[in-house]
């Protein structure tokens, strides 16, 4: 279990560095601090999403929450405010934090009185639970809630002064009351309608802006770092010992489930996921297990359902990329087959000119194709499937025509110059001022690291691209394509090992491209010995895993540049291009540690070694975000934690890893 007493809880860096997340299913989330200081732009109780799993729009940002006992109020919230303040300090009456599941708790603690907080979603809408449970005392308390509200996109700030309209409103729940709030910033009245929904007490519209809250994580990263907020009403509700006060926000237009049986039904769904996920697990993995859900989405497709992967928290959408890493370990390891199928046929339907999509942006709109390596990491999640569900699944047929499909535009060329050499049988990729791989940072027009030309880790997804779409073939019957695809693996593959290895004992990171061949030590060779047709033979696969594992392993993941190389960065942080300019150059990444250690169990075969590269990890459940693991770290140690605080395919590698060693011979 994640869990923390005061000597987490009572200091507020401590508390304000370990963030919650819930989601629900569609897109939307709710996240905050241990302390309740809102320290991002991302921060809030309803985050829903408007058009799922897109237009994500922070609805209602915080609960001022105070507790009257005697007549003497004290906080149960934390703001910080622009003047350089954090008033009032309610973190200093936070006892206990844990995870109830996935499930935040607060235990909050006032002399004899003791009350429990719990925040979730209901799984499929945009709603947000929040309860107040009195759970020890000997006379009745009175609690004091005022919602602050906003009516704008996730990744932006609100600025007070627009219209926002607070109604009474008839309540669904017997003896509760319920406001709604509609605001007018820039869109129709009719899409910005939510309600505050209570279980008991009293509620009055005060209708005010509260002005300049400060979010320190945004200062972080040089933007924009004041926002204002609308107070929309004041709840009283009086407690006795044993009663719950519970709040509903919501967009929904049916009325939400009593608090009680919507607790149950996430608590059963939980469950269900947990025993769903197989074997008996060590309690940190089953908490990834739950933390894998946070990701998995519905996603509407010309009118009927289909499923997608959201690439991290708080800030990204759907990445064709991301999803198809993290499809395996978040779908198959943990028992999700049909989700999985669902994914690989959803992405199918947006194939074009032999691409998978890059990334659904935020806002809804077309999809963008300008990946290299997205489609073929579709042929690893489809391979993945077809190892674990078996080739008689009724979705193979057709998911084996989009690849050769796939395939046939990569031989003839595509976008972005990507296509095969008819010289080697090896792909290139890439023009100037373009960013193709997962190297993919840009600043203004520079790419940071452009890898024009034949990256190795695109090469080594090509050939096995190759070496599946021939064993499929050959499963279905279709012989002349299993012979056709082999012999084109098996080239490539030859001319692979003759033209990547270089003299410094590694491979190199590119071939032919602008300046010839780039011995850059990066991570990316890791993956000639990670996939599941491995390009070297025994001595170079073993040299590439040693090399990786001196040079660029670390707690949490691999650096994505040697330290020793010219244009190394240890320290990811600063503004927009200082970040962006580390992204790649050094900066450790989580979900390279799946890679890394599928390639040291291949070349060592020592099952407690390759577990025991992910024992840090299991650590690092309970820093930065709560129960989930982050995008990066600093290439220096300590390697603090930075970027999305809950990141797909990191999540996804230590589960897909951990399941493999379970399996293993």
């Amino acid at each position: 279990m994640i869990e923390f007493g005061r000597e987490i809880t009572g200091k507020l860096e401590a508390a304000q560095r370990r963030e919650w997340l819930i989601t629900n299913g569609i897109g939307g989330y709710a996240m905050g601090t241990l302390a309740g200081t809102r320290t991002r732009r991302y921060h809030g109780l309803l985050i829903a999403s408007l058009q799922p799993p897109t237009r994500r729009t922070l609805l209602v940002a915080n609960l001022d929450a105070w507790l009257e006992i005697d007549g003497r109020r004290s906080p149960l919230v934390s703001h910080e405010w622009a003047a350089g303040v954090v008033l009032p300090d309610g973190y200093r009456h936070l006892e206990r934090f844990y995870l109830d599941g996935a499930i935040p708790t607060f235990v909050w603690a006032f002399g004899a009185v003791r009350l429990v907080q719990r925040i979730w979603m209901a799984h499929g809408a945009n709603t947000t639970y929040v309860t107040y449970t009195y759970a020890r005392g000997s006379s009745h308390v009175a609690l004091v809630l005022k919602p602050l509200c906003t009516f704008r996109d996730h990744h932006k700030l609100t600025k007070g002064g627009f219209h926002l309209d607070v109604d009474p409103w008839v309540s669904p729940w017997a003896g509760g009351q319920a406001v709604r709030i509609r605001a007018f910033p820039e869109r129709r009245a009719a899409e910005s309608a939510f309600h505050i929904i209570s279980s008991a007490g009293t509620v009055e519209p005060d209708a005010e802006w509260w002005w300049s809250f400060h979010l320190a994580q945004e200062k972080k990263r040089g933007l924009e770092n004041q926002e204002d907020l609308f107070s929309v009403a004041t709840l009283t509700a009086t407690l006795q010992p044993g009663d719950t006060l519970a709040v509903a926000l919501t967009t929904e237009l049916d009325a939400p489930l009593p608090w009680q049986e919507a607790l149950a039904n996430e608590r059963q769904r939980q469950q269900a996921l947990l025993a769903q996920s197989g074997d008996a697990a060590p309690a940190w993995i089953r908490q990834l297990v739950l933390a894998a859900d946070q990701f998995i989405v519905s996603r509407q497709i010309n009118g009927s359902k289909g499923n997608s992967i959201l690439a991290g928290y708080p800030w990204f959408s759907d990445w064709g990329r991301d999803t198809m890493i993290a499809l395996p370990g978040l779908t198959l390891a943990v028992g999700r087959y049909d989700e999985a199928v669902s994914i690989l046929q959803t992405f199918a339907r947006y194939v074009d000119e032999g691409m998978l999509p890059n990334r659904f942006p935020d806002e809804g709109y077309a999809p963008e194709y300008n990946t290299a390596d997205a489609t073929l990491w579709y042929f690893q999640s489809i391979y993945a499937c077809f190892k674990t569900v078996g080739v008689d699944h009724a979705a193979f047929e057709k998911l084996y025509a989009v690849m050769t499909a796939i395939l046939q535009w990569h031989i003839k060329g595509t976008r972005f110059h990507i296509r095969m050499d008819a010289e080697d049988g090896l792909l290139y990729a890439g023009e100037s001022g373009l960013q193709l791989s997962w190297m993919d940072a840009k600043i203004d027009d520079w790419v940071v690291t452009p890898r024009v030309g034949k990256p190795v880790e695109i090469n080594a997804l090509w050939i096995n691209a190759l070496y599946i779409t021939a064993e499929i073939a050959a499963y279905l019957g279709h012989t002349e394509d299993a012979a056709q695809y082999t012999a084109m693996a098996q080239r490539a593959h030859a001319n692979f090992s003759a033209r990547y290895w270089y003299s410094g004992g590694y491979l190199y990171d590119v071939i032919d491209g602008p300046e010839g061949y780039d011995p850059t030590l990066r991570p990316n060779q890791i993956f000639a010995v990670a996939l599941p047709f491995v390009l070297l033979d025994s001595e170079k696969a073993r040299a590439v895993v040693d090399i990786c594992a001196r040079e660029l392993v670390t707690s949490y993941g691999l650096r994505s540049l040697a330290p020793d190389e010219t244009d190394y960065v240890g320290y990811y942080g600063g503004d927009s291009m200082q970040r962006d300019s580390a992204y790649h150059q050094g900066t450790v990444w989580s979900w390279l540690m799946g890679p890394f250690v599928s390639a040291h169990y291949h070349v060592y075969r020592d099952k407690a070694a390759a577990l025991s590269y992910l024992e840090p990890l299991a650590d690092h459940l309970s820093d930065h975000g709560l129960g989930t693991i982050s995008e990066i770290f600093d290439g220096d140690p300590p390697h603090t934690p930075h970027g999305a605080i809950a990141q797909a395919w990191g999540v996804a590698e230590v589960l897909r890893i951990w399941r493999m060693l379970q399996t293993a011979d």
